[in-house]
């Protein structure tokens, strides 16, 4: 990763429909070199998307919630895991370390709504407890870039 990748993705990120011939109008590099950039961060996995941006709270979804599950060992990881993708409430599932055993972000249509996201995340066999932490306010919105900066 050099500067020419950093300021790369910047301008991505900052402005994600630019083509690849403005991009390297404002770069002052040849267009072939921005696109075998971009192939190259794609590839590698640097750049793991081009889609849209989306916020729940304007489809529909004002509240987050975390839930922390914990799941009978015998029933493993990869089955619950299996059911929470087919939530459509649930955006992010992690395996934790600490009290419980995974890690869900979830968003509802309402503070009632959240107890149906709930009741369907825990309906599959093996989660024993789910223990549920509403976040009132975002303070630092999930972000990478600062990431890209701290790369020297």
């Amino acid at each position: 990763m050099d500067d020419l990748d950093r300021t790369l993705i910047s301008l991505y990120a900052a402005e994600p429909r630019v083509g690849v011939l403005e991009a390297s109008r404002r770069l002052g590099v040849a267009r072939g070199t921005v696109q075998a950039r971009l192939d190259r961060l794609v590839s590698s996995g640097v750049v793991t998307g081009w889609g849209p941006d989306l916020s729940p709270e304007a489809l529909g979804f004002p509240v987050t919630a975390f839930l922390t599950l914990e799941i009978s060992q015998s029933a493993g990881h990869v089955a619950v895991a299996d059911h929470l993708a087919t939530i459509p409430e649930v955006l992010e599932a992690y395996t934790i370390t600490g009290a419980g055993d995974l890690w869900c972000r979830v968003v509802s249509r309402s503070n009632a709504d959240l107890q149906r996201v709930i009741d369907q995340v825990v309906s599959v066999d093996g989660v024993q407890r789910a223990s549920t932490v509403m976040a009132l306010a975002t303070q630092v919105p999930y972000r990478v870039l600062p990431l890209l900066e701290a790369t020297d």
